[in-house]
């Protein structure tokens, strides 16, 4: 699989999403998927501290499902949201313990990109950065990161590490699909301008860019959408975004290609995108991701493409 930069870390184009481990998936379940994803070239793990039911879990269950491949991949966690009354945000002294907590639970000497769950209004990013400076200098953090960040944080959190006293976000974590562009057109246009590399989750959008929803067509009965209340299923399943659907599923198919190929080929005809966040459930849909990532849209496609979002806006 093809592999691009964060920082100085080498990542395959198409990453995991844990947040089902130790919440859908038990122990052996992540396993298998862990075992299938790093057979088919995926390197690129990502997690988070207050994934998994009971929260943590993720991290229990994924450090130890790496234990035979941890020196082959790059291990990315977050820290940030509040587990209990006691533990969150983004304070110094909570920056280590959590860290520390973190590299516990993974069976691991070193995270390789430490995120930012979310924004702490309560603590001056200058203090979390300085701690983040810290855990680098000692060994325990590679490279760092962000997610769910607003312009205004992207552009706080540069101004703050500017002249380099201070490490910088190199990434940033939101969502971003075919389906969900316009709304973070502005943020994504912050991040290239302050060099920030974009990590999208939700990339299928919900799952309906998979190609299994229909304009005129109820939900298929177990499908994601299909299990969800009327009002998410109405929120989803608009006439705009189904029509969007049909014209990418129409643009895909005639180049022998699937919608859900579209969805990864295009965020990765991006440069400032590095891998792809890809949540999964069985090592089937690992293999079908790697696939999908196999198609690299050349401008012209990527050109008609957008014209194609423009036209069904």
């Amino acid at each position: 699989m093809r592999s691009r930069s964060i920082g100085s870390l080498e990542v395959s184009i198409v990453g995991i999403g844990c947040n089902n481990f130790g919440r859908e998936l038990d122990l052996a379940a992540t396993c298998a998927i862990v075992d299938a994803a790093v057979d088919a070239g995926i390197t690129f793990f990502d997690t988070a501290d207050r994934y998994g039911d009971p929260k943590t879990q993720s991290e229990t269950f994924l450090g130890e499902a790496l234990r035979p491949h941890r020196d082959k991949v790059v291990l990315a966690t977050k820290f940030g949201r509040w587990l209990d009354a006691e533990r969150g945000g983004a304070s110094a002294r909570y920056v280590r313990s959590a860290t520390e907590a973190c590299l516990k639970r993974l069976q691991t000497d070193r995270i390789d990109l430490m995120q930012l769950h979310i924004p702490d209004p309560d603590t001056p990013i200058e203090e979390t950065l300085g701690a983040l400076q810290d855990l680098i200098k000692e060994g325990k953090i590679r490279e760092i990161g962000s997610s769910n960040f607003t312009l205004e944080d992207i552009r706080g959190a540069a101004a703050a590490s500017a002249g380099g006293k201070l490490p910088r976000f190199i990434t940033t974590q939101l969502e971003y699909s075919l389906l969900h562009h316009r709304e973070v057109a502005g943020l994504i246009a912050e991040c290239e301008r302050e060099n920030v590399l974009v990590l999208p989750f939700r990339p299928l959008f919900h799952g309906l860019l998979t190609g299994k929803y229909r304009p005129g067509e109820p939900a298929p009965a177990g499908s994601r959408i299909g299990s969800k209340n009327a009002d998410y299923q109405a929120r989803i399943l608009t006439p705009e975004n189904l029509a969007t659907v049909s014209a990418l599923i129409s643009f895909a198919e005639a180049r022998g290609h699937t919608v859900l190929e579209l969805a990864f080929a295009w965020l990765l005809a991006h440069p400032f995108v590095p891998s792809i966040i890809a949540g999964v459930s069985s090592p089937r849909q690992v293999v079908s991701n790697v696939a999908a990532a196999q198609w690299e849209l050349t401008p012209a496609e990527k050109a008609e493409v957008d014209g194609l979002l423009a036209v069904t806006a």
